[in-house]
Parts: C-alpha cells; sequence; structure tokens
C-alpha cells in the first residue's frame, strides 16, 4: 500500500492547486467574459472532482477481502478511474467545444483582458508545479522505461489519470493564453472563441486516451509485462523448480494474483513436495510483496 500511499499525496498536492486555480480563472472568466478562460475555470472544477473520485476510489479499493469480494476490492480503483475519464470527456471536453461554438459569432470584446492574463500565467506555474511532483513520482516508478511505455503498460490507473489531467492542463492554460493574447492583440474575440474550442479538443483526445487504457484494468489486465519478466525468471532459478509450465498474473489494484503451474525437480513424497511448494511461495511473496493471492499446482515427470 506504500505505492498508494504516495499517490494519495500526489492526488491531494493536485486538488489544493486545482482548487486555488479553479476560483482564480472564474472570477476572472466573470470579470473579463473570456470563452478560453470560461472554459479553463470548467476544465480545474471538472479536475477537482475528478481527484475527489479518486480518492474516493483508492479508499474503497483499500477494504479488505470478505465472504461476497473474496480477492478485495482492489479493483474498484479502476471503476472510479473510468468515471473519471468519462467527466474529463464530458464536462471537459463537451463544454468547452460548445462554449467555443457558442460565442464564435459573438463580436463581445473580452473586458480587462490583463486579468486574464495574469491568472493564466499563475495558473500555468501552479500547474507545473503540480505536474513535476506527479511526474517525480512517475519517473521513480517507470525507471529505464520511456514515458510512453509507461503510460501504455502501467497499472496505477489513478497515477496515470493525474498525469493526463496535469499535461492536459498545463497545455490547456498555454492554449488560453495563446488565445487570450492575440484576442489582446487584434482586437478580434474570434481568437478566444478558437482557444475555447482547442481546449475541448485537447481534454476530448487526452479523455480517449486514458479511458482506453483504464479500460483494459477494468476487463482485467495482468501485472505489468517488465514484473511478470521478474517473477518467471524468479522462479526459473529456483531450484524446486525444474520448468515453469503456466504462469498467468493479474493486476488487481495495488495487488497481483498469480496462478502457477510448476514441474518439480524431483519426484519425492507427497509431504516433501508440499514443503518444497510452500518454500517457493514463502520466497515468492518475500521477493514481490506486491503479490497477496498465490495459487500454486506442481506437477511432476512423467
Amino acid at each position: 500500500m506504500a505505492g498508494h500511499d504516495d499517490s494519495t499525496t500526489t492526488i491531494l498536492f493536485a486538488l489544493g492547486a486545482n482548487a486555488v486555480i479553479a476560483l482564480a480563472k472564474g472570477g476572472a472568466a466573470w470579470i473579463t467574459g473570456s470563452t478560453s478562460m470560461a472554459a479553463e475555470a470548467v476544465h480545474s472544477l471538472a479536475d477537482c472532482g475528478n481527484q475527489g473520485l479518486l480518492l474516493l476510489g483508492l479508499n474503497r479499493s483499500a477494504r479488505p477481502p470478505d465472504a461476497e469480494y473474496p480477492l478485495g476490492h482492489g479493483r474498484a480503483i479502476y471503476f472510479w478511474s473510468f468515471i473519471v475519464a468519462l467527466m474529463l470527456f464530458s464536462m471537459g471536453g463537451l463544454f468547452s467545444i460548445y462554449e467555443g461554438i457558442h460565442k464564435m459569432g459573438s463580436d463581445r470584446p473580452i473586458s480587462n483582458p490583463w486579468i486574464a492574463i495574469v491568472v493564466l500565467v499563475l495558473s500555468i506555474a501552479a500547474e507545473s508545479v503540480s505536474l513535476w511532483k506527479c511526474m517525480a513520482q512517475v519517473n521513480a516508478l517507470r525507471g529505464d522505461q520511456s514515458f510512453w511505455r509507461w503510460f501504455r503498460e502501467t497499472r496505477r490507473s489513478e497515477l496515470l489519470v493525474v498525469t493526463g489531467e496535469d499535461i492536459a492542463a498545463t497545455v490547456g492554460l498555454s492554449l488560453a493564453l495563446l488565445a487570450v493574447g492575440w484576442t489582446m492583440l487584434t482586437g478580434n474575440p474570434l481568437y478566444d472563441a478558437l482557444g475555447s474550442l482547442a481546449i475541448g479538443v485537447l481534454l476530448l483526445i487526452t479523455a480517449v486516451f486514458v479511458g482506453n487504457e483504464v479500460k483494459g484494468l477494468l476487463v482485467g489486465q495482468s501485472a505489468e509485462p517488465v514484473l511478470q519478466e521478474e517473477i518467471h525468471r524468479f522462479l526459473v532459478d529456483r531450484e524446486e523448480i525444474s520448468d515453469v509450465l503456466n504462469l498467468i498474473t493479474l493486476q488487481y489494484g495495488a495487488d497481483v494474483v498469480i496462478a502457477l503451474k510448476a514441474r518439480m525437480t524431483e519426484n519425492v513424497s507427497a509431504p516433501e513436495m508440499i514443503k518444497a511448494v510452500n518454500r517457493c511461495e514463502s520466497a515468492l511473496r518475500k521477493a514481490f510483496p506486491q503479490v497477496r493471492w498465490l495459487f500454486f499446482e506442481p506437477d511432476v515427470e512423467r
């Protein structure tokens, strides 16, 4: 659970930053009448709700196993992560596109545009700090993997969502700053509306990518490929095992479920084989603490 504790800290950090940013953007949108600023305010407000749902998901996933859920509730975080992706798509993306289309025919200029500029610059700074905090955790987890490979293979859905949100927020703020700045220079509010459309498209793309990755976890993905290779290598090196016949892993929130069939090295008595299996199980759990459920089927030479 230590990994999820780190994720909780990252989510709380992002939630605090987004709450302040949402208030600042909302006030600036009301004063200036900027469509891009309004889209960004809704985006930040949606992010606050999303992070609240992720915290709820982490809390639910930590509940212990019971008779109805014998493997625990670990996959609850995947459900709430998927809901967040849907909210990012609807509340964030679709609203921003609607606002942009709605204001495209308007000739109403932006009032006090410098307020919007100052708020956007400060928001970019705050969002950059939040993204830095998130990426520090990502970099600690991905090791030598490229960021894209980590994004495609990670089983940490809550961190995946926060990373996608923070990247989209930082890019979206930059687009809003460009839109407001260009509107100031030209006096044409069309650029402000186009900025809102661009932010909406960005959020839709982010939601589709994040949602697609979380969908795999909901359906039932294996453990990360790197972890699977390490477990297989560990088992092959055990003196009690001559051959790993089948190894199935399933990611279950912070936990991993393993179903293993292995041919043992010698034809020994049943009690000795049981002891050999127990030794393997104990060593495997010690080497890989995330393995919570292990189903070991021994086989013998024929």
